[in-house]
């Protein structure tokens, strides 16, 4: 066998065991990517679906919880969340914390490639029917007047004194009373 035949026989012996090493790396990298890309978009999904309602509901507050894990490796996201972290205080207005929200929103999308497609304004504009702002509106109203209906029927149960009449006894203690007699 000439030296070239042998360099191209050992060529194709490393291609071939290679070949499929090398693919299988690369689908499950490419796998891995698709995945981590999955978990970004369904935490900017919930949050930008959950944007004009607030995110204070159980799914919203999910999201917020695990950007520092799916959005590891995007430090502008990470910083941007731990700041709208620093707002959520009492003394904060909502308006400063809103501002905040999209300013998180707008670095999740450019971080997922929608920079010229989601833009600042198509962060603040959300769908929110009057109708449905009619419906929290009136479910507030309902549950301020069963508490405040609570708090009167508890003040009314604190005023009643104690009934001052003779007890009546039971069949036990009738019964320890006339056998000692």
């Amino acid at each position: 066998m000439e030296p070239f035949e042998i360099v191209m026989t050992i060529i194709n012996t490393l291609a071939v065991i290679a070949i499929p090493v090398v693919s299988v790396m690369m689908g499950h990298h490419l796998q891995n990517r698709s995945e981590k890309r999955k978990d970004k978009m369904n935490i900017f999904q919930c949050l930008m679906t959950h944007r004009a309602t607030g995110w204070a509901n159980p799914v919203a507050v999910d999201a917020l919880n695990t950007i520092d894990i799916v959005f590891a490796n995007s430090e502008a996201v990470c910083q941007q969340w731990h700041k709208l972290f620093d707002k959520y205080r009492p003394e904060i207005l909502y308006q400063e914390q809103y501002k905040e929200q999209c300013k998180l929103l707008e670095l999740m999308a450019i971080d997922l490639g929608y920079k010229d497609k989601i833009t600042w304004d198509t962060i603040q504009s959300p769908y929110y029917p009057v109708g449905l702002s009619q419906q929290a509106e009136r479910n507030t109203e309902i549950m301020k007047g069963q508490l405040a209906w609570a708090k009167a029927a508890e003040q009314f149960a604190n005023s009643i004194q104690p009934n001052n009449s003779p007890t009546v006894a039971t069949s036990t203690e009738k019964e320890n009373t006339n056998g000692s007699n």
